[in-house]
């Protein structure tokens, strides 16, 4: 214990950073708690794909869509969620799951989903380095 002290009391700029993360890190997760939003692992959203009312929403740029994705995703750019048209409208009485490439976009998408009206909203823990690094599979077509 008298170690650390010594040590915190040399490294003062290192151990105030790393305590500014730590708390930026708990405050992030927070908000995202407060938020409601229901975050799936790749294990988790396998039903919730399944479901035959469920719709898969991957908001990665197309590049990134083309080179794999869950089967039967739809890709959508986050533009068209934050000002709806008619098609997207549509999509507010099925369950959607977000998808994007880590997961944090995805977050953002979920939560303008929320405000046009959708209930039932989801995103993918991970994205899609999760699904791929659990070894799910995607496709190209």
């Amino acid at each position: 214990m008298e170690q650390a002290l010594e040590f915190a009391g040399n490294n003062l700029l290192l151990v105030g950073g790393f305590f500014a993360v730590l708390g930026l890190l708990i405050w992030t997760e927070a908000v995202r708690k407060l938020q409601g939003l229901t975050e799936l692992t790749p294990a988790e959203s396998v039903s919730w794909i399944n479901d035959p009312n469920a719709v898969v929403i991957d908001i990665s740029p197309i590049v990134d869509f083309n080179k794999g994705h869950i089967v039967n995703a739809r890709n959508l750019q986050p533009s068209r969620l934050a000002s709806p048209d008619a098609e997207i409208l549509k999509l507010k009485e099925h369950k959607l799951l977000v998808v994007c490439k880590t997961g944090q976009t995805a977050i953002s998408a979920a939560n303008n989903l929320r405000k046009m009206g959708a209930a039932n909203v989801a995103v993918l823990k991970g994205g899609m380095a999760q699904w791929r690094g659990d070894q799910f599979p995607v496709t190209t077509k």
